[in-house]
């Protein structure tokens, strides 16, 4: 039965239960008062105590944020938000080494699962979801790991130069330095999970390049992992342009929001277009990420359901009106 009491042992040793207890036991607090469990900690076991199907979560939770402490070395301030989101033991094997300071990357929610399952699986993924879930981050460490891994010979990343609302054209310098604000995020995801060094001998050997969309015309990518982010500022056009590219055993993903479209006017999105064009076809897969799936403050998860609920009233119209005429 569902309410019959029951307790579970969990060996952890001291050093762990400090990291995974956190500051003053704040997160042992915080994981017993969400599931309604008792939890003690004495000779290297902890102990927890509760109605069954609790306990049982519990221990997930805590089997999980052991594993994610042995992998990574540490515990991010979110861990145990992620864990009591996604306590459920995940599919180890997608789990990715990367060689720069991000080390072991696990997925932290069930969506971020199947995106990794899906990049392993198709040679051509789409994942649209809101900011802060980890769509590019997860598909740079994915291309970082395919190349350690000797499964491509380079790694292309593009974004489309497509201002959002700002202007950058009063900046100094080049061409690629006026474009250098777009590709930020990526910068930064390679350095995570290749080192800056590294990212640098790499650009400089060409075996990653780093390049506005309008770069990839009349290109094709063999032995390539090519990600396309931002992808909602593109028209179906420039998408077709960049699907067209790819060559023999290459794989590519194409990231986006597209609740954060900076075209004029919205609808002209490619992604949002796609969809509807390629959902059907063997060897393309689409993944959606949600605001459960946000691995940042969270905050930023209400932020995101606040805009949602906001969207769908204004879908909606004026009360019995049936929608705006």
């Amino acid at each position: 039965m569902n309410d019959q009491e029951s307790s579970a042992r969990l060996p952890l040793a001291r050093e762990e239960a400090s990291s995974i207890f956190g500051s003053g036991d704040r997160n042992l607090r915080k994981i017993c008062a969400s599931l309604d469990v008792k939890a003690s900690y004495r000779d290297d076991f902890l102990n927890i105590t509760g109605e069954r199907l609790a306990v049982e979560r519990a221990m997930a939770v805590f089997t999980r944020l052991e594993h994610e402490l042995s992998v990574s070395g540490t515990l991010s301030p979110h861990s145990v938000d992620a864990a009591l989101s996604f306590p459920e033991q995940h599919d180890r094997s997608l789990e990715l080494s990367v060689p720069g300071r991000a080390g072991r990357i696990i997925p932290k929610t069930s969506g971020q699962e199947g995106y990794l399952q899906a990049i392993r699986s198709s040679e051509i993924v789409f994942c649209i979801g809101p900011a802060g879930t980890g769509k590019t981050f997860l598909a740079v460490a994915s291309a970082v790991a395919a190349l350690t891994d000797g499964q491509v010979e380079r790694i292309i990343i593009s974004r489309p130069a497509v201002e959002a609302g700002e202007s950058l054209g009063f900046l100094p310098g080049d061409l690629q330095q006026k474009i250098d604000p777009y590709l930020k995020p990526v910068y930064d995801a390679l350095d995570d999970t290749l080192s800056p060094a590294r990212v640098r001998r790499a650009i400089d050997n060409r075996v990653i390049e780093v390049a506005p969309l309008a770069y990839m015309r009349g290109r094709t990518l063999n032995n390539a992992f090519v990600i396309l982010d931002e992808a909602q500022n593109t028209t179906i056009t420039q998408l077709k342009m960049f699907l067209t590219r790819l060559g023999y055993s290459s794989r590519a993903v194409i990231t986006g929001d597209i609740t954060q479209i900076d075209l004029k006017p919205w609808n002209s999105s490619g992604l949002v277009a796609i969809r509807d064009i390629l959902h059907d076809i063997d060897g393309i897969l689409f993944t959606y990420l949600d605001q459960n799936d946000v691995v940042r403050h969270p905050l930023v998860q209400r932020i995101i359901s606040a805009f949602e609920q906001a969207s769908s009233r204004d879908a909606a119209g004026p009360a019995g009106g049936g929608g705006s005429p």
